[in-house]
């Protein structure tokens, strides 16, 4: 259990956050610091003598800075000094920038930037005995920061774990097991379809993508019951292909092993789910995760294949390497068919498109319905997880016409492919008034402190939590 505390005796282990004004006030109390310490945004500097070490932390200018920036500074920190702390007793003192927002997010950056992979718990703030003392905290506040921070670090640390791990570490035997045992612990429903069962249900198009592989479907449900009368309902899609070669459509070899990134929605969707049911929040959750692999067999479906989704459209393949929108399809077609859900969002490392759009600075996101955007884009301020609108018009639409089927896969014209592919999902919503599709392709899975290849962000847990708990 992560531990906050009032302040209550001196640490040996101390942290010290500085905008400029505080550190002019209290350089004297660090006697030659000056000189290698200005109290800029993102410097370090450790400041150590016989009986204590400090770090010193700094912030520039305290009207520039965003709730976000404590965060963000907190996890570089953990990350890049995780090696250096010692003590299972820690005292941060915030000086003039103490502000609930600012000390909630900077102890969860501080703990979400301990994440290695495989994650480490003998890392000294996941000892048992460890604690965090903070001058000026009430207790009641405290336990509030100690519950979400741990009920966070539980989700994303899950979603990282599990896009990180290598492609024969996480079959969907793997991934359905984990899924199954986090669903008795935190008494969410489960159930996952195979093969016969996703075919009774007429999944066409995930089943296509499946039929290459030597795993078995596991077409998961997972429900989050609030216990709440009239609770509102969110329904969340997440892309889960475990490992993707491109199928037929093969892609090139030189970063193909990155493709174990490509459950990047499936990840965000798990981890906002297990860290809201942790959080007990007062909203009812079922989330949809069509596992499956896209490799190559002698039973791969082909280009040009039709197949035929769950709410009877049938689709062209004109690209096997086009398979996320096939089991979104699916995905999206099955929830809207079995619940009644008050907001939809789908979550895919969809489209190359949307990184040569935005790189890996922020998602692109589509939605049919203006609140849920103003929804969105709140939860990405306040969460630091950026997003950027992108539209939905009709125009799109006819590139997806096929002359033998009714609709392609994707457009044989070499641009926006990610409308594109938000225009081919639409049409399995089933006329959903308020869903939101987010392209998370350059962000869930990119350059991170705390390995040298690219790796899991944990893009999308807390942009989701978020919203999730501001939903009314």
């Amino acid at each position: 259990m992560i531990s906050i505390n009032a302040l209550s005796s001196e640490c040996s282990q101390r942290f010290y956050l500085f905008d400029f004004e505080a550190w002019e006030n209290h350089k004297n109390d660090f006697p030659g610091a000056d000189r290698f310490f200005s109290a800029k945004k993102d410097e370090i500097f450790v400041y150590a003598n016989a009986q204590n070490v400090d770090f010193l932390i700094g912030f520039g200018e305290n009207e520039e800075l965003k709730s976000t920036d404590f965060l963000e500074i907190a996890q570089k920190f953990s990350t890049a000094y995780r090696k250096k702390f010692y003590s299972i007793q820690t005292s941060i003192d915030f000086y003039n920038l103490f502000n609930d927002n600012y000390i909630n997010n900077f102890i969860e950056g501080l703990f979400l930037g301990t994440y290695t992979y495989p994650f480490d718990k003998e890392h000294p703030f996941w000892k048992s005995g460890f604690g965090i003392q903070i001058k000026d905290i009430d207790s009641a506040f405290a336990k509030q920061i100690s519950e979400r921070t741990e009920a966070v670090c539980y989700g994303q640390f899950a979603a990282m774990e599990w896009m990180n791990k290598p492609a024969n570490f996480k079959t969907a035997k793997l991934l359905s097991f984990f899924l199954g045992e986090e669903s008795h612990k935190l008494k969410l429903k489960y159930r996952s379809l195979n093969r016969s069962e996703c075919k009774q249900e007429g999944m066409g198009a995930y089943l296509a993508v499946n039929s290459a592989s030597a795993q078995e479907a596991a077409f998961t449900i997972l429900e989050y019951d609030s216990g709440i009368p009239n609770a509102k309902k969110i329904g969340l899609v997440g892309k889960c292909v475990l490992f993707d070669t491109g199928g037929i459509s093969i892609k090139g070899s030189r970063d193909m092993h990155h493709m174990k990134s490509d459950m990047g929605g499936a990840a965000a969707v798990i981890g906002a789910l297990l860290s809201a049911a942790k959080l007990k929040l007062p909203i009812d959750i079922v989330a949809v995760l069509p596992i499956t692999d896209n490799v190559i067999s002698n039973q791969a479906c082909l280009p040009g294949d039709v197949v035929i989704a769950c709410n009877g459209k049938s689709i062209e393949i004109i690209n096997t390497d086009a398979e996320g929108r096939l089991t979104l399809a699916d995905g999206l077609a099955y929830i809207t068919k079995h619940y009644k859900t008050d907001v939809l969002i789908d979550l895919a490392t969809l489209t190359g498109s949307v990184v040569r759009m935005f790189g890996h600075n922020c998602a692109g996101y589509f939605s049919n319905q203006t609140e849920l955007k103003e929804k969105l884009e709140q939860s990405a301020k306040r969460s630091g997880q950026r997003i950027w609108n992108l539209p939905l018009w009709d125009d799109w639409l006819e590139e997806i016409r096929s002359d033998v089927a009714d609709l392609k896969n994707i457009s044989l014209k070499p641009y926006s492919d990610c409308i594109i592919a938000a225009k081919f999902l639409e049409q399995f919503i089933g006329d959903h008034p308020n869903w939101a599709h987010l392209d998370i392709a350059g962000v869930a899975f990119s350059k991170v402190n705390y390995a040298n290849e690219p790796a899991a962000t944990g893009y999308g847990v807390r942009l989701l939590l978020d919203l999730i708990e501001n939903l009314k």
